[in-house]
């Protein structure tokens, strides 16, 4: 099942990448392993799929324990200072980047390990409070320049979710929200960010037309979870 879900998906991905002008090859599809068991992410990695996300720290920790396969790992969930610890040894990129705070814990728990750590900042695009990261153009300015000085660090994009609705536009504003903040930071720090993670199972093909490198996808490919 799992490996007819990546073709489809992938097929999906493919197509949308034809009609919106974009190579598919510039996009990462990341597959979203949370709550689920270790064996269907080796069935996903045998379906050609190497790049994995986790949104808990402690689970992230125990499926790399867990996982023998030379895989990618993405941290894309919520992360406290206190879980920091779980995630900086194995993590390729961190997508959840939101405060000083926990840019200082990453910062000083990779430089104990000798690893130039790199994060994505997550934007609140849709400025819903239920979600996670920062809203206004002054935050986002202010903790980019403060990430771009730790020496640990090394910020290579931004990261959103957008409203889960059926509301095209909305989701769309959104994503488009996230494109426009990478492009004034480029230009106002005369700099080139290479990643915009946003998109999931609902709204990727959104996500594909207003520029997303990154996509992070789960029931797609593994269906509901338990």
């Amino acid at each position: 099942m799992i490996k007819d879900n990546i073709k489809i998906l992938l097929d999906k991905i493919e197509l949308r990448c034809k009609s919106s002008g974009r190579n598919f090859d510039d996009l990462t599809l990341v597959a979203v392993s949370k709550n689920q068991p270790i064996e269907k992410l080796y069935e996903a990695y045998n379906s050609n799929l190497i790049h994995f996300g986790e949104n808990k720290a402690q689970e992230f920790k125990q499926k790399v324990g867990l996982c023998k396969e030379p895989v990618h790992w993405h941290f894309i969930g919520h992360l406290q200072t206190n879980k920091v610890k779980y995630v900086i040894d194995s993590a390729e990129l961190i997508h959840s980047v939101e405060s000083i705070k926990i840019a200082d814990e990453i910062n000083n728990k990779a430089n104990s390990i000798n690893k130039k750590q790199k994060i994505l900042l997550q934007i609140n695009t849709s400025l819903e409070e239920s979600k996670f990261g920062i809203a206004s153009e002054e935050d986002i300015f202010k903790l980019y320049e403060y990430c771009y000085k730790l020496k640990n660090i090394s910020v290579e994009g931004l990261m959103t979710m957008a409203p889960f609705t059926e509301d095209e536009k909305i989701i769309r504003d959104s994503f488009k929200g996230l494109r426009i903040f990478k492009e004034k930071i480029e230009k106002h720090y005369s700099t080139k960010l290479k990643e915009l993670s946003m998109g999931m199972t609902n709204d990727f093909l959104i996500a594909i037309d207003e520029g997303s490198t990154i996509l992070r996808i789960g029931t797609a490919i593994f269906g509901e979870r338990n």
